[in-house]
């Protein structure tokens, strides 16, 4: 009794491997986004855990968040996206951007953040 050998073909192994790589280069293409959005969100938590970041004015609050940025080499927020306003007993800080990557030819991948921290007096930030 003859038994079939079943395995994947060559063509079928290409087209595998194709998929593959196209996933990969997407891949490549978020992570960057991603990983700044989450340096984003990581420098706003870090302000709100500073006992004394509640108490400052919003130019240093600003400038404070821009320099923690600038350690994680963040380059796609900018300073307008950076809103600040007056809280329940501290401040409120919304960051809001969009960043837009080439993809394939005339094809972008474009990924919109949005990050929010409160920032109150004493160091609870919510």
């Amino acid at each position: 009794m003859k038994r079939k050998q079943g395995g994947i073909t060559l063509l079928g192994f290409i087209i595998v491997l194709g998929l593959i790589g196209f996933f990969a280069y997407v891949g490549m293409k978020l992570f960057p986004m991603y990983s700044e959005y989450y340096s984003v969100k990581s420098a706003l938590k870090g302000m709100s855990n500073e006992a004394d970041t509640a108490a400052a004015d919003p130019a240093r609050i600003q400038e404070l968040f821009f320099r923690r940025l600038m350690i994680d080499y963040t380059s796609n927020v900018k300073p307008e996206h950076f809103k600040i306003r007056r809280a329940d007993n501290g401040w409120q800080i919304d960051v809001q951007y969009e960043v837009r990557r080439p993809l394939i030819f005339n094809l972008d991948v474009v990924g919109k953040f949005h990050a929010t921290q409160t920032l109150k007096r004493g160091g609870d930030g919510v």
